[in-house]
């Protein structure tokens, strides 16, 4: 193992986290409250009860499974495969990060692991 499938590898383990983290906040700071409002609208429909809380754990969703990406990347992939999957996952962690700065005015913290594991990504596509 080389040093460019490590910083894959401790990059995918950033993001997973982070997404943990991140789902934990969303359900319990949005989708508790949202599934509360539901539930007292009997004019919400069953199709947007199930629908809402998925689609607010849909980023959290990409940025899991792109840290197992990732990590298949450093351990099974190929160069261009690597290359592909590390371009695709990057742009994940970084339109997240983008917008968390962009959205809070850089108060939402999530941004500077993101970045950490963008640069790692960077590192980790290179052909050394």
């Amino acid at each position: 193992m080389v040093l460019q499938d490590i910083a894959l590898i401790v990059a995918a383990v950033i993001g997973s986290v982070v997404a943990v983290i991140h789902g934990v906040i969303t359900q319990r700071r949005m989708v508790h409250p949202v599934e509360e409002y539901f539930r007292a609208d009997e004019r919400v429909g069953v199709v947007i009860r199930r629908l809402v809380p998925l689609m607010l754990h849909y980023s959290t969703i990409c940025w899991f499974l792109g840290g197992f990406a990732l990590i298949a990347a450093a351990i099974w992939f190929g160069q261009e495969a690597r290359f592909a999957t590390g371009l695709f996952v990057g742009f994940l962690y970084l339109s997240g990060a983008l917008m968390a700065f962009w959205a809070t005015r850089g108060r939402h913290p999530v941004w500077i692991p993101y970045a950490v594991a963008i640069i790692l990504i960077g590192f980790g596509i290179t052909n050394v």
